[in-house]
């Protein structure tokens, strides 16, 4: 990297991924040598987790440092704020030039939050429309998931999903190629995030038949009906886990379009680093690899998350870049909410200038760097499927979950990695699980935040039927597409052109 500049940053997301899916956290069947190059040259994170187990809510305290009680965003339809600012907020005012493509599932009419251009709309819709109601919690929306994700799982020619992430990855590399032809002198931020290996299970015949049905491994651990916690009893219900009979075959068929959709993601991964290497930005660019949340994928018998559950609450986190950060692993538990510190660090030298604090995340450059960092996260779930606020705590090796409606859970992950062995109510492991609590008193006002989210959930959904009544007005998100800008116009000089547009250009 040259002296004095700052390095670019590419950020790839992809949704709904677990690491226990990934060859660099020791799974033999997946294909994804592009994932696992960047782990092999880069920082792995083991113990990385989500701020929550769903969509919105962790993509917003990705973005800002801040837990979903912090930023409000609740759910997957409650509004996140312009006010809070995001590390895309942040490496603007510090002169980088940010970028999104792909889905971030803004809620409002906000659907940029710092990001100076967005390639693409959204996947997800951006109103009020699905609003869980805590107050009719036996009422199960039509917008939730059910089990046809599984039951139907298998290959196909497209999808909706194929359409977006296609589009997605064809206009994160027309950008960065325009970037680097441009002649802009500011460093960039893209984040580009794609829908893949998200639910529904079925992907093209291309990354279906890389893999065999013989070589699928089933769920470690199975549905054991008589521990279930109530929480996953509600989970159950609200995405119709007991309406469906799901046989191996159809766990089978779910897991190998899983592994499959990782693959397609690789490919586009592969694309982005090869543009990086054929332009020379690959070596003084941060490339960073995580998830919004994980997946149960069939372990316990649950699929997709909402749980803090290791399945749908890690989530991979690589860090490439091997001109500041020698390649290495961090066992130590991490958030995602740690990397908007960790950027604004990498943009000032390792400083945190103009931050609006507190944040409840914190820097992971002593990790990259090999120094003693932090070892603990805490998460809160406020979505469909609960009854009350779900807050988590994984410090070491012990994970703490906790909710006013429920019996309190805790596992040491070290002894007990599937998490089937509950300690909360063992005598030898009383003194923890109080201190946990204790903990957990003091942290959270539990109280004060279950009226503040069933207050948002009222309000969202009188709202919501309002914009539905009458002439609606979308605050879904539309590229700009100005073409007379594109390509060959007549009021451009087009031997010009010509040599801007070319790279490398001609000697």
């Amino acid at each position: 990297m040259p002296a004095g500049r700052r390095p670019d940053i590419l950020i790839i997301m992809a949704d709904q991924l677990v690491p226990s899916a990934l060859p660099c956290h020791g799974n033999p069947v997946t294909r994804a040598p592009a994932l696992s190059w960047l782990a092999e040259s880069g920082v792995v994170f083991d113990a990385a987790y989500t701020a929550s187990p769903l969509c919105a809510p962790a993509r917003a305290s990705f973005l800002t440092g801040l837990l979903p009680s912090r930023t409000r965003t609740y759910d997957n339809a409650a509004q996140f704020s312009s006010e809070i600012p995001t590390f895309a907020h942040y490496l603007r005012r510090a002169g980088y030039r940010t970028v999104l493509a792909g889905k971030m599932h803004f809620c409002g009419p906000d659907q940029l939050h710092g990001f100076e251009e967005r390639l693409t709309t959204d996947i997800y819709p951006a109103d009020f429309g699905w609003t869980p109601d805590w107050d009719r919690p036996h009422e199960r929306p039509s917008w939730y998931h059910d089990m046809s994700s599984i039951v139907d799982a298998g290959p196909c020619v497209r999808s909706n999903q194929l359409d977006f992430d296609d589009e997605v990855a064809f206009a994160a590399e027309r950008s960065l190629f325009g970037h680097v032809r441009s002649g802009d002198e500011r460093p960039f931020c893209y984040v580009v995030s794609f829908t893949h290996p998200h639910d529904p299970f079925t992907i093209s015949r291309r990354w279906w038949d890389l893999y065999r049905d013989e070589d699928i491994p089933m769920p470690a651990a199975g549905l054991d009906e008589a521990s279930l916690h109530p929480h996953e009893r509600r989970l159950r219900e609200v995405c119709a886990m007991n309406a469906a009979e799901i046989t191996e075959d159809h766990v089978r068929a779910a897991r190998r379009a899983y592994y499959g959709a990782i693959s397609y993601v690789d490919d586009h991964t592969s694309r982005l680093i090869g543009l990086l290497r054929d332009t020379g930005r690959l070596d003084s660019t941060v490339v960073i690899i995580t998830s919004d949340h994980g997946e149960m994928l069939g372990e316990r018998g649950a699929w997709y998350k909402m749980s803090f559950f290791e399945g749908a609450a890690r989530v991979p986190l690589i860090v490439r870049a091997p001109a500041l950060f020698p390649p290495g692993r961090v066992p130590a538990a991490v958030s995602t909410m740690d990397l908007l510190p960790t950027l604004v660090g990498l943009a000032h030298d390792g400083d945190l200038p103009g931050i609006v604090g507190p944040l409840d995340g914190r820097s992971l450059l002593p990790h990259l760097s090999g120094e003693p960092g932090h070892d603990e996260v805490v998460a809160e779930y406020l979505a469909e499927g609960a009854i009350a606020p779900i807050v988590m705590i994984r410090r070491g090796r012990y994970k703490f979950i906790h909710s006013p409606a429920d019996p309190d859970q805790l596992f040491d992950l070290a002894a007990d990695p599937h998490e089937r062995a509950n300690l909360a109510g063992d005598p030898a492991s009383a003194g923890l699980a109080g201190q946990f609590r204790r903990e957990v008193a003091a942290r959270w006002d539990l109280k004060a935040l279950d009226r503040e989210v069933r207050q948002s959930q009222q309000r969202r959904i009188a709202v919501g039927e309002a914009l539905r009544t009458g002439t609606p007005d979308s605050w879904d998100f539309s590229p700009t597409y100005d073409a007379s800008r594109r390509y060959i116009r007549n009021h451009m000089d087009l031997a010009d052109l010509e040599k801007m547009a070319r790279y490398p250009p001609a000697g």
